[in-house]
């Protein structure tokens, strides 16, 4: 019986029993693995196989017996098998609907395993689900050929604590960077795959758009082993910005908007991360925020968007440079004098 064959076959015994197997028994069922050779010889390769089943997630242990229970190995159920999810018809859709949009894109890491989460759904649900209209519109990064081969290979890399060799096109330096990182995790924005990790070149964490790394490659040097641990207070949102105020150009800062009309409504949606302040009897409609920036100019110009509906109220550099940025518009459109048109 080869290794792989054996493995399944205990994983098999282990979970149908419903008490703990001594050693002896074990030995009993796998004559041709365990039997016939030495007792130190059969309890290496047992406590090799042992290993290999707990690094694949097996809770087994061996538990001392009582007057109840003899001694043996024994799975802790209530670790392995997790509880079901109850799911409505409709939230399995909407799960569905989104897991065949992702896998439909071709560029989204560990598609394996979501096609066969996909083909679980599918096969539980029934009739229940119905075909999926969902679009993704993911950019132009996402027609890179070798987007999702580097993908998989760097959730694979993020999985086992793997660092990566890559060669990475900067957008702020004119040629290639050789670049040795530990990639802490992966993340979708606006369309744009994001890498997050420890640089060792530049020594610190660091973003890179998977489409702009031209190069990759995993350390394969002891696969089971990792060559890194993510700090426990790494968080993907302290380093990948999903509004444009939220790009670490500066200083943090705290900027107060007056919102009015349908902005006012959408308060919370156009600035889910921002404190809403209940209204004063002398606001009238209007609703004030404070948020956090980094990059004022991605705010000003988000704001401007929204025209007469947003107000930037303080800090007075920030009111400064609203007006700066409005007046440039409104240059950059004033009607052109019949004496400019001739002498232009």
């Amino acid at each position: 019986m080869d290794r792989t064959e054996r493995l399944l076959d205990l994983v098999a015994l282990l979970l149908d029993a419903r008490e703990p197997i001594s050693w002896a028994e074990l030995r009993e069922h796998f004559p041709a693995d365990y039997g016939g050779i030495s007792d130190d010889a059969a309890e290496r390769k047992f406590e090799r196989d042992k290993a290999e089943l707990l690094e694949l997630g097996l809770p087994l242990s061996y538990v001392q017996g009582d007057d109840d229970r003899k001694d043996g190995y024994l799975v802790d159920r209530s670790a392995y098998y997790l509880p079901e999810v109850d799911l409505t018809k409709e939230e399995l859709a909407v799960l569905y609907a989104a897991g065949s949009a992702s896998l439909a894109s071709g560029a989204f890491p560990g598609s394996d395993d979501l096609a066969h989460a996909l083909r679980k759904i599918g096969f539980f649900a029934g009739d229940a689900l119905p075909t999926p209209r969902v679009r993704m519109e993911l950019g132009s990064a996402q027609s890179d050929p070798g987007l999702s081969s580097r993908l998989e290979h760097l959730w694979e890399a993020c999985a086992a604590h793997k660092w990566v060799q890559i060669s990475y096109a900067s957008p702020k330096q004119p040629a290639v960077t050789e670049r040795k990182v530990d990639p802490y995790g992966l993340a979708l924005r606006r369309g744009v795959w994001t890498l997050v990790g420890y640089c060792h070149l530049r020594q610190g964490l660091r973003t890179f758009h998977v489409h702009r790394i031209r190069e990759l490659k995993v350390n394969t040097s002891k696969p089971r082993t990792p060559d890194f641990e993510v700090p426990a207070e790494f968080s993907l949102e302290a380093h990948v910005a999903y509004f444009p105020w939220e790009h670490r150009f500066h200083e943090p800062m705290e900027v107060t908007l007056s919102l009015r009309g349908d902005a006012a409504q959408r308060a919370t949606s156009l600035f889910p991360k921002a404190t809403v302040e209940p209204r004063g009897p002398s606001d009238g409609d209007r609703v004030r925020v404070r948020l956090g920036v980094t990059f004022l100019d991605g705010l000003l110009r988000f704001c401007l968007a929204l025209g007469q509906d947003c107000r930037v109220e303080a800090p007075e550099a920030a009111v400064q440079r609203g007006r700066e940025m409005a007046l440039r518009i409104v240059e950059r459109h004033a009607p052109v004098s019949d004496e400019k048109k001739v002498s232009g």
